[in-house]
């Protein structure tokens, strides 16, 4: 599934906080982020996690479902991210059978089109 033209989710968002990890956890590897491309696809990184994401979209609102690696273990889940009236994303995030964490991200404003 492709974005609609007024998805304004597209682009990279860095990811700042979280309600179970610490700002130290989440740029543990690199730089916490989330990338929403059109093309239906993404990916999200913080801690040791990477993982990519097939994404559905409507204008404010992507649902996903995840693929990746925690510290070399294959993990995956599902989640959403939501635009807020501040122009921060939330981020709704699970793990199969496993933590559930709401994520607070920015938008960087100076990435390219994706």
């Amino acid at each position: 599934m492709s974005a609609p033209m007024d998805c304004q989710l597209i682009g990279r968002w860095r990811i700042v906080e979280a309600d179970i990890w610490d700002h130290d956890y989440l740029d543990l590897v690199e730089p916490a982020m989330m990338v929403i491309r059109t093309d239906g696809h993404g990916e999200i990184a913080f801690g040791a996690m990477q993982a990519g994401l097939g994404l559905e979209y409507s204008r404010t609102l992507v649902f996903f479902t995840w693929e990746g690696f925690d510290e070399m273990d294959e993990v995956r889940g599902s989640g959403c991210a939501q635009l807020q009236d501040d122009g921060t994303l939330e981020i709704e995030f699970a793990y199969h059978h496993g933590d559930e964490a709401t994520l607070k991200a920015e938008h960087v404003t100076s990435s390219t089109a994706c």
